[in-house]
């Protein structure tokens, strides 16, 4: 089982390098984290933190709307297209259990977003290391669990798309899906918390419903986790009281659960498709 999906994987690795959207999945990772980093070492002198922190914690806000849309873009039509060019009949023709199959798509797109986020973060590091020399090495445990937790939300989105591609009978139904995915889960999730929390001014959404709802949506929890534990919470986002006030296991367990769960909801829809 293990070495077919293996094989799955290297094959699907070597079609993705001809991707157009990983050669710029990599490209916005590092454009991005340069720009960051270069402007996050300017305020560093001015706090009791390491320039690497201060980076690290506007990374942090870079990843929640970047890592999601380069696993969606690279993830849309991993079932449509292939059904729609006629390959996905093929290939379940082979001695390959679809579980398999799905299983090798996710871990050759998973090391596409593991390279554009090792790439990034790795351009972001030199730059603090180049305006604060050794005191930057402070913030490489921050970095590292950057690093992984930015895979794991990956994970997440990435098996996100591939249901949305099961759902879709065309790739560009699939990409309006993800798109729409990401708006909602990026961008109006928080809103409506937010607009959900001037509106119960004060009460017992606030108090009791808010905490875990954020926690729900695994870009939350990704950024509590990362900013509950990182040196320069105050300077990265309005989040820090909420990043403060939410015990850690709990962002920490959305994070390791969600990837299970959204491979559990792409496998159930890709039973669904006839090639």
């Amino acid at each position: 089982m293990f070495v077919r999906i293996l094989a799955t994987a290297s094959l699907e690795f070597t079609v993705a390098r001809r991707n157009r959207w990983v050669i710029v999945s990599v490209a916005m990772m590092m454009l991005f984290s340069l720009v960051l980093s270069a402007a996050g070492s300017a305020p560093a002198g001015q706090m009791a933190v390491d320039p690497l922190s201060v980076t690290v914690a506007s990374l942090i806000s870079l990843a929640v709307y970047l890592v999601p849309l380069i696993a969606l873009l690279i993830s849309f039509d991993a079932i449509a297209g292939e059904n729609e060019r006629g390959t996905l009949a093929l290939s379940l023709t082979y001695p390959l259990a679809r579980t398999e199959l799905l299983l090798g798509k996710l871990v050759a797109q998973l090391g596409v977003v593991a390279i554009a986020v090792f790439a990034g973060y790795t351009v972001a590091a030199v730059v603090a290391f180049a305006s604060g020399g050794v005191e930057a090495a402070q913030g490489l445990p921050a970095l590292w669990r950057l690093v992984w937790t930015s895979v794991l939300l990956g994970a997440v989105f990435l098996s996100l798309g591939h249901a949305m591609s099961c759902l879709a009978r065309r790739p560009s139904g699939a990409a309006a899906m993800a798109i729409g995915l990401w708006l909602v889960a990026i961008v109006l999730y928080d809103l409506g918390l937010l607009a959900a929390i001037v509106a119960d001014d004060g009460g017992s959404f606030t108090t009791d419903i808010f905490p875990w709802a954020l926690v729900l949506n695994p870009a939350d929890a990704f950024r509590i986790f990362n900013l509950a534990a990182s040196g320069a919470v105050d300077a990265a986002s309005g989040l820090s009281g909420a990043a403060s006030s939410i015990a850690v296991w709990k962002p920490l367990a959305a994070i390791v659960i969600w990837p299970l769960a959204a491979a559990l909801l792409a496998r159930l829809s890709f039973q669904k498709v006839v090639p």
